[in-house]
């Protein structure tokens, strides 16, 4: 019988917090001191809560000395909220990217998924922007925004909301070879797709201010979309004249009725963001490797999620999850599991075949299940070694690539999918593959759903580590109890740095709209 998560043990969750979204306020019975429930604010938010855990498995540092330890002791402490959400004022955009990376004004232009703009024109953008206050103009540029998250052994959770402009941020980095890659992200990414959302607003509103005449108009644009994905975006010239426009007109973001254009702008912008921020940590490790060779190992898997009105976006690198929790409506009234999200490993034969498609003259491209003998994952952040012969060289011995015939063999393009919520979905489960290791996404449903069923009010992400531990265990041969004693890095050998989030969708506050939609479900097909 399923029950109450009753995890206790000090140090055992490293990260545990939770979001209720703000409804009438005299109906709402508060969960626990661990969900914020923000007064005052008009609903248009498409999410009614959320809750995060995380539980690590790997030893490692508390701080990497990365950027000069500005990241660990300066920027990741401001962010990191593990136990709640707290409040904190949207900080000026590109303020902590222009001290941590030289190369973000030249590497703008030469981004493969930049379009062609003349340096100039981005560097007026960035003059103005640095100087400028923080505002509420842009996508997803507020004055205060909700943050929570931490860090799990290299596991590295994030998660930011602004309820009152209906859009939810939520970032998983997975860490291996160390956790420099994933404090490199969960201290820069988010900053950097805010810069590139707005990049987009003022190319926008440029073009507006020349007189281009630009047609929004598209099949999708009447909300029929339900899900799509997308190959990376190329720098044409047909896609450069679609993302230009996408800013148009905010009151189609602010009424949750993104158009076609929005969202590819918005896709864009997520894709181009992953690549400034692969480019300054290679950057930065080409600089650091001679005192630190370590660091050209170092790389982290990249889970996305973005919830702005009823557009659900992700993108994603490596093995992590997004898994929609939808009505069968075609089956027995219960919940079927949907994979937002592409699985890049060598177990997944479109991405072997992409391999040997790339690297026709190369017979070692995969030894002992692993891309060049050494990672199990073909798409990934930061992992430089394996990408490029300077970084390959920095290394010594075993630890090198031996025969790097046609780097790069571990990709950054990542996947991006867009699902437009419907009535039907209930929530979303964002997990590292550390979930994935002990539950399929049928099961991980399954577990939420009757978690939701009997707590309608609970943690839902702490439930599910909890069930796992039991599981763990039982695959050990031991109680959890005697598990959790074990110590970081010996318990590696029992099960991986977990990360969970799990999003509630729909705005009813007495029972989440996940409940009450599987109640419904289960009492319309079993009178």
């Amino acid at each position: 019988m399923l029950h109450e998560a009753s995890t206790k043990h000090e140090g055992e969750l490293e990260v545990s917090f939770g979001y209720k979204c703000n409804g009438n306020i005299d109906e709402i019975r508060e969960v626990s001191d661990k969900f914020e429930i923000q007064p005052g604010l008009q609903r248009i938010s498409s999410f009614s809560c959320l809750s995060g855990a995380a539980l690590s498995a790997n030893a490692t540092l508390a701080n990497t000395n990365i950027c000069n330890g500005l990241i660990g002791e300066e920027i990741l402490p401001t962010w990191d909220s593990p136990n709640s959400f707290r409040k904190v004022p949207s900080s000026p955009t590109l303020s902590r990217l222009d001290i941590l990376s030289t190369s973000m004004q030249s590497s703008l232009s030469n981004l493969s998924c930049s379009p062609s703009t003349p340096t100039s024109e981005y560097d007026s953008y960035l003059s103005k922007s640095m100087s400028a206050p923080s505002g509420s103009e842009g996508f997803l540029n507020v004055k205060e925004v909700q943050v929570a998250g931490g860090a799990a052994g290299e596991d590295r959770v994030q998660a930011v909301c602004s309820e009152e402009n209906g859009w939810l941020f939520c970032g998983i980095y997975d860490g291996f070879n160390g956790r420099d890659a994933a404090d490199f992200l969960a201290g820069t990414l988010y900053e950097t797709i805010v810069f590139y959302f707005n990049l987009l607003d003022w190319e926008a509103k440029n073009e507006a201010s020349d007189g281009l005449d630009m047609d929004n108009s598209h099949p999708l644009d009447d909300g029929s979309i339900t899900h799509e994905r997308f190959s990376p975006l190329k720098n044409n010239s047909k896609n450069a004249s679609d993302i230009h426009s996408v800013f148009e007109n905010h009151s189609y973001a602010k009424a949750g009725m993104t158009n076609y254009p929005l969202r590819h702008g918005v896709l864009d912008s997520l894709q181009r963001a992953l690549s400034q921020a692969e480019n300054d940590f290679l950057h930065m490790v080409e600089q650091e490797m001679e005192d630190r060779p370590d660091l050209v190992s170092v790389g982290s898997c990249v889970l996305v999620v973005l919830l702005h009105g009823k557009d659900l976006y992700t993108l994603n690198l490596g093995d992590s999850r997004a898994v929609l929790a939808t009505l069968d409506v075609r089956g027995n009234g219960g919940l079927k599991a949907v994979q937002l999200t592409e699985s890049h490993t060598v177990d997944n034969e479109l991405e072997r075949a992409r391999l040997h498609h790339d690297h026709p003259d190369d017979p070692t491209i995969i030894v002992g299940g692993k891309v060049k003998g050494k990672l199990k994952v073909t798409r990934a952040f930061g992992v430089g070694y394996l990408k490029s012969k300077k970084f390959n060289d920095a290394l010594m011995g075993i630890l090198r690539v031996p025969s790097l015939i046609s780097p790069p063999y571990v990709s950054t393009q990542p996947a991006l999918s867009i699902h437009r919520i419907s009535k039907s979905d209930c929530f979303v489960i964002v997990g590292s593959d550390g979930l994935f290791d002990f539950f399929g996404n049928e099961e991980a449903v399954n577990l939420v759903r009757s978690y939701i069923l009997s707590n309608p009010t609970g943690d839902p992400a702490k439930f599910l580590l909890e069930q796992l531990l039991l599981k763990a265990a039982d695959c050990a041969g031991f109680s959890k109890e005697e598990l959790i004693t074990i110590p970081a890095g010996r318990r590696r050998k029992y099960h991986d740095d977990v990360t969970v989030i799990v999003i509630i969708l729909g705005t009813n506050q007495r029972t989440t709209r996940a409940s009450t939609s599987i109640r419904a479900a289960m009492h319309h097909h079993h009178p």
